[in-house]
């Protein structure tokens, strides 16, 4: 798999190494950019085509790996769903539902799927999504 599949295509199947690489080049650029933003006092228009054009190739590594778990991309929505969950103000709701609700769901649900696709290991079998696990160029080298 060329870099280019690895970063911008849904197909396929990435392994643990590859999925990490990606992970790591995505959240420096995150970073990167939300420094930026802090540094230049940028306005939020400016700043989300940057952070959209850095979180379709995570969506893309994310989907791949869920791939070679057997599990449909779709599971990454999950994300989206912990996410969503840290940005109301529930202030309003009792102490429990404050911590259940904004806290501890959210995290949950980072935790699994960290886990799942960042320390699980492949499937060696094929599955519905290809044959095995695609190596990537400059990335899972072989040591020669």
């Amino acid at each position: 798999m060329t870099l280019q599949q690895w970063a911008f295509s849904f197909h396929g199947r990435i392994g643990r190494k590859a999925f990490w690489a990606g992970i790591g080049v995505c959240g420096a650029g995150l970073f990167l950019l939300m420094s930026l933003q802090g540094l230049f006092k940028l306005p939020v228009e400016v700043i989300m085509v940057p952070v959209l054009m850095v979180m379709y190739p995570a969506a893309a590594i994310f989907t791949k790996r869920l791939h070679d778990r057997n599990k449909r991309g779709g599971w990454a929505l999950m994300l989206v769903m912990a996410w969503a969950l840290t940005t109301p103000d529930w202030s309003l709701a009792g102490d429990f539902w404050q911590w259940g609700l904004g806290r501890f769901l959210p995290i949950f649900i980072v935790m699994i799927m960290v886990l799942d696709c960042g320390v699980f290991k492949s499937l060696d079998e094929g599955n519905r999504f290809g044959e095995s696990t695609q190596p990537v160029d400059k990335i899972d080298r072989s040591e020669e």
